[in-house]
């Protein structure tokens, strides 16, 4: 089938994914930072999936500006993610060079933190192979805006004149939000997870993907 652009999740697709380890000790580097003990487990699992009222609950407790606190975590998940891929602990996956060869407009729609995505596309050198980047903020409509919500995916499909695309991830909440969306979803086999077949594609690899778009 035609498409009119092509937009990729981040962590699991172009990147791997960050360790847990990693965004715990930029949240316990915060909670630190506004005198706060190691933060609960469930604080960590809300910046995860987005639940903002654990967050201000956190922040209750801690009497602590919620936007401020957002913000401090915000500059610790991107030193913390800078500092796994200087480490050599997360890298770019080797077929993530077809992006240079794909023929329609392509972007990244992520839940990752905007600020996170450029520095890492910027440091691959793949920020010229893409031509919009859509993150999540750790703002309250920063969370809102998580998959499966699909507000992202349409907005990179408005900022490439986009009537049809193609969404690839490797989960099924990926799935879900090119559901969301109305589009085609392609779900890219990385490691062990399990592959949603509900997707409208299978890929074994990216290297598949410009196949799809002839």
């Amino acid at each position: 089938m035609s498409y009119d652009a092509v937009l990729f999740d981040f962590d699991g697709v172009i990147v791997e994914r960050p360790t847990s380890e990693a965004l715990y000790d930029a949240l316990r580097r915060t909670v630190s930072t506004f005198g706060g003990s190691r933060p609960r487990p469930e604080t960590l699992r809300a910046f995860l999936t987005g639940e903002f009222g654990v967050i201000a609950g956190c922040c209750r407790r801690l009497d602590v500006d919620t936007d401020a606190f957002c913000a401090q975590v915000a500059r610790e998940v991107v030193r913390a993610q800078r500092r796994e891929l200087e480490r050599g602990v997360r890298s770019v996956y080797e077929d993530v060079s077809i992006l240079r060869s794909i023929a329609v407009p392509s972007g990244i729609v992520s839940d990752n933190h905007p600020a996170v995505i450029a520095m890492l596309l910027d440091r691959l050198g793949l920020d010229s192979a893409v031509e919009v980047v859509f993150g999540c903020p750790l703002t309250p409509d920063g969370f809102e805006r998580r998959k499966p919500n699909a507000a992202n995916i349409i907005e990179a499909m408005a900022a490439l004149d986009a009537e049809t695309a193609l969404y690839v991830g490797d989960r099924s909440v990926d799935v879900r939000t090119a559901e969301n969306a109305g589009i085609d979803s392609a779900i890219v086999a990385r490691g062990d997870d399990p592959v949603d077949p509900s997707a409208t594609y299978h890929l074994p690899s990216l290297r598949r993907l410009p196949s799809l778009l002839e």
